[in-house]
């Protein structure tokens, strides 16, 4: 009787990153030792050298090799909308949808990795590394650019600024919602709706929300005070 043919083990350097990737999520990276990782990899510190030479560098093959695609998939989407649109401003709710919806469908896909770096990259926005966030900048420089300028065109009669505020306000929500519902835990007690799947359609009409609210109405204390600072 033949026996069952078994899927062929991860490789030495993508078990690595799995591991690396689920304990910086866990513990952060200044706590996640090479031993650490190591250890949960089934490796040893010789093969982490070979693949990736350091800490610093591992870490950043642990964003890239999701991150990269996630952009160029957010690129894609957002060329598709200005090619159906010919020219004329995209609306507001599909740019988001092409930048947020994008990272929604990465986080909502437990199977393969996508969640954990998803809550990952969530982290990163809290968690002070300025090597990291320097490294994320690089990475996220033209997605960015690209994004705000379709929201500067879908939106001319809001200022910059605001839509600047309302962005970072929209990646911290989706940060925040992302990393998981141990907040949620602190003031609703038992909650059992934490489908990912079910994170979208919330998450989106949050963000749509926060992206349209009424402009602020300054007093003028908080104005003089701007135009001193500035």
């Amino acid at each position: 009787m033949s026996q069952p043919v078994r899927p062929p083990a991860p490789e030495t350097r993508d078990r690595i990153l799995d591991a690396a990737e689920a304990l910086f999520v866990e513990h952060g990276f200044e706590a996640t030792s090479m031993r650490m990782i190591t250890s949960q990899a089934g490796a040893n510190i010789a093969a982490v050298n070979y693949h990736f030479g350091s800490k610093d560098a591992l870490i950043q093959e642990v964003f890239r090799r999701r991150l990269t695609e996630l952009n160029r998939q957010r690129l894609a989407a957002l060329e598709r909308l200005q090619a159906d649109a010919g020219g004329a401003p995209l609306k507001p709710s599909r740019i988001v949808d092409a930048f947020f919806g994008t990272a929604l469908e990465l986080a909502a896909d437990t199977e393969h990795g996508g969640h954990t770096f998803m809550r990952l990259l969530g982290r990163t926005y809290t968690e002070p590394n300025a090597f990291v966030r320097q490294f994320l900048a690089e990475e996220y420089a033209e997605v960015l650019e690209r994004f705000l300028g379709a929201l500067y065109g879908a939106l001319p009669d809001v200022p910059r600024e605001e839509i600047l505020w309302r962005f970072h306000f929209m990646m911290g929500a989706m940060s925040y919602a992302i990393a998981g519902t141990d907040g949620l835990q602190l003031f609703a007690g038992h909650f059992d709706d934490a489908d990912p799947q079910r994170l979208m359609p919330r998450l989106m009409s949050f963000l749509l929300g926060g992206l349209r609210a009424p402009l602020p109405e300054f007093s003028e204390v908080a104005r003089k005070g701007g135009r001193e600072a500035a």
